[in-house]
Formats: C-alpha cells, structure tokens, sequence
C-alpha cells in the first residue's frame, strides 16, 4: 500500500479471484466458469454491428433488457436490477442498505467477497458458523435482528437449504433485508423469487456468469420488491450510471432467448456431476452432495494443499483454501466429459503415487 492511500484500509484484506495463470494450457475447473460457450444466437447478436455502435453511451436503465427479464421471471420491470457482474450488486447492497447500526450476518463458510464488503464499507458483521457436515442451519438466522446474506446453493459446499426455511428467516426478520444469493440456482436447487411478492425485505440475487455461460460478459441482476429496486438504482446514479455496456446488453437478450439450448449444456453438467462424483467415492473421497456446478471434495489419503499442487503441475486447475475449517477441501468445477476424465486419470495417478 502507499503512503497516498487512505489509513483507514491499512487493514482491509481484498478479495482473491480465482487464478488465472497463463504459463501454460491448464484444464481449467477452479473459477465455476460453464465449460460450453455462448449459443450461436449470442455470437450472432455480439457482431461487427453493434461493435460500430460503442462511440455512444448505453442506455443507463438498460430497459429493453430488463423488460426481458421482468418477462422470463414473472415480475414488472420495477423489480428488476442489473449490475455489472454480481459481485457489483453484491457490493450496491452492502453499501444501501449496512452500516455501524445495521450489522450483517453470514455463514463463516461461504462466498469470501462478503466479509470483504463488509470490511470495505466497515459494516460490523457476524460470521455464523456452518454445522457438521457443512449444513446451514436455518435456525440460527431466524429472529437474528440483523442484515442476512446467504448463499443458496451455499459456495464452496454446493449444499442448499429449502425455500420454506429461507421464507421462515424472512418472515422472522422484517425490519431487515435477507439477500440471498443465487448465483448456481440454475443447477438444481428451487429458488425463492416467488417470496418476492410477499416480502418487501427480500433481494433475490442471479448472475449470467454461469449456468448462462456469461462470466467474461459481467452481468448480474436482481430481482425484489419496488421499493429495495429504488435503493439500490439509487446508489447505482451516484457511481456508474452506465454499468452495463452494449455488448453485454445484446448478448444477454440472445441468451434469454436461447434457453433451450442451455436447458441441454446443464443437463450435461448435472450428468458430468454425477459421473465425477460416483468416480471419486470408487477412489475413497469423501463429496458433499452438490445442487451447483461444482463439486465439494477431501481425500483421506492426501491432504488438500499436496492434491491441489499435484494436480496443477500436471495442469488442471482446482480451488483450495487455506481456511483451516476447509483446507483438506477443494472445489472443483464440473466441465465437460473429457475434462472431467482427464482430472480424474490425474487423481488416480497422484493417489498410486502416494500410495
């Protein structure tokens, strides 16, 4: 840090994205990225076109784009929002609706931009520890008189909590706002957006960077009641008006209209799910049952820092942690068959190796 920043983020420890090393061709499952590409309709709409058209600013409501998605998900154009990636929605919400007097909670194992938020904008946050086995208990957000965020399905663990329970922490939390997260809502888990006509407390959050195979487009958005919409637009004209440029916009309105083919890509990643997942309870390892599109994996027989090292000198990415709690653990992303196999000839032979 230089003596020119502010003091009061000599403390603040940033967020680490997933690595991205480019000194060679990796098999790459550690960023929860969709192996397939954007449909055909996508790679139409992103053309020379519309590239002609970046001299000029985007519309900053994006209103054709969120009359779409108020279309796709039942709900009116007030109750939807669009950020630049989730992570910035994530960030907007911090900031609206947290301070000093209006703490937030969240699980102590979960998306790790969360505490980061929180530090940045030096909201007082409590961290709730996850039960064995990685279970959330709905019970320990019930009646809690604090902001809520949670992860649903919960990342790293893949494990998800059903709607009636995230309606119970609602309904027992009025006074405040529960986010909850969907960014792998696509993978098999029921999300909670129909709660957001009941509760004006609710900020349901989703993302194209995944099931829609959107990461390097950067949209996220969210849907809620008219009322936390206006928040968080508020706060969105006070930084960057213009936070969804034209090549995401037109991309995103192809997506929408390719759902058949990305009904197929996740059809394939459940099935490559399941194949990695038995392949690996054959070799010893223990998995949390997964409703996204990774796997939550140890092995007895090798401790997590030595398989992940093993398994990126023989080039295939995988995420591990050093958190003490999760540091046998490591997540690894569901990519195609041929991916998913190649990681698995890797684990065998580290484990022959090992003994």
């Amino acid at each position: 840090m230089s003596r020119y920043m502010s003091p009061r983020f000599d403390g603040l420890e940033a967020y680490i994205p997933g690595e991205q090393p480019q000194d060679m061709q990796y098999v790459k499952l550690n960023t929860n990225e969709s192996p397939f590409p954007p449909s055909p309709a996508v790679l139409a709409a992103v053309n020379a076109a519309e590239a002609e058209q970046l001299n000029r600013y985007p519309d900053p409501e994006s209103g054709t784009l969120r009359k779409k998605l108020s279309a796709v998900y039942g709900v009116r154009s007030e109750n939807v929002f669009l950020a630049n990636g989730s992570d910035e929605l994530l960030s907007f919400a911090f900031f609206a609706f947290c301070d000093e007097n209006r703490p937030v909670a969240f699980p102590n194992i979960s998306y790790g931009f969360y505490p980061v938020y929180a530090n940045l904008y030096r909201i007082p946050y409590t961290e709730i520890p996850l039960r064995e086995g990685f279970v959330l208990d709905p019970a320990d957000y019930c009646g809690l008189g604090k902001n809520i965020v949670i992860a649903n399905p919960n990342a790293p663990t893949g494990r998800a909590i059903p709607v009636s329970a995230i309606e119970e922490i609602i309904r027992t939390n009025p006074d405040h706002v529960v986010l909850i997260d969907e960014a792998y809502i696509d993978f098999g888990a029921e999300s909670c957006l129909p709660l957001i006509q009941q509760y004006d407390n609710l900020l349901v959050c989703q993302t194209f960077s995944k099931f829609r195979s959107l990461a390097g487009g950067r949209l996220g958005f969210a849907l809620a009641s008219e009322g936390l919409i206006s928040d968080l637009e508020r706060i969105k004209y006070s930084t960057n008006s213009y936070n969804i440029n034209r090549l995401t916009a037109a991309a995103a309105m192809a997506t929408l209209d390719s759902s058949e083919y990305y009904m197929e890509n996740r059809q394939k990643i459940q099935a490559n799910r399941a194949y990695t997942t038995a392949a690996l309870d054959e070799l010893g390892f223990e998995t949390i049952p997964s409703l996204t599109n990774f796997i939550f994996t140890r092995c007895p027989k090798v401790e997590g820092e030595t398989l992940y090292q093993a398994l990126k000198a023989r080039g295939v990415l995988v995420r591990h942690w050093n958190k003490a709690e999760i540091s046998n653990w490591l997540r690894v992303t569901i990519g195609t068959r041929e991916q998913m196999d190649i990681f698995l000839d890797h684990v065998r032979e580290i484990l022959k190796e090992a003994g």
